[in-house]
Parts: C-alpha cells; sequence; structure tokens
C-alpha cells in the first residue's frame, strides 16, 4: 500500500532544502494521513485516509 490518501491521491512531495549556506540536499514532504476503518462499497476496510478529507466528511467511518 502506497502511503497516499484513497479519497484525494495526496502523498509524498519531494523537494530540496536549502541551507543558511546554500547547501542543497534532497527532502520529502509526507501528508497526516490516518489508519481509519472507513465504508468502502458497503463494507468496513481499514484505509489511509488524510486528515483534510476526514475533517470535510468526505469519507463515512465505520463504527
Amino acid at each position: 500500500m502506497a502511503r497516499s490518501c484513497i479519497v484525494c491521491g495526496k502523498g509524498i512531495v519531494v523537494g530540496i532544502k536549502l541551507s543558511h549556506s546554500h547547501i542543497r540536499t534532497k527532502r520529502t514532504w509526507a501528508p497526516n494521513l490516518q489508519r481509519v476503518k472507513a465504508v468502502i462499497d458497503g463494507s468496513p476496510k481499514k484505509v489511509l485516509v488524510c486528515t483534510r478529507c476526514l475533517r470535510s466528511g468526505k469519507v463515512q467511518r465505520a463504527i
């Protein structure tokens, strides 16, 4: 399973960190993913969902 949101597809982004002395090094930004039990196609499954999709109500949580 890739580290990305199942709803919006948000995943890891790569870029360059730039220090004060202008040394460029690679770094990554990871989304805030939560493993939740959600209703997918009528049955509950454990999926990775970003907190923005959880907060906006795009995912119906299973209890």
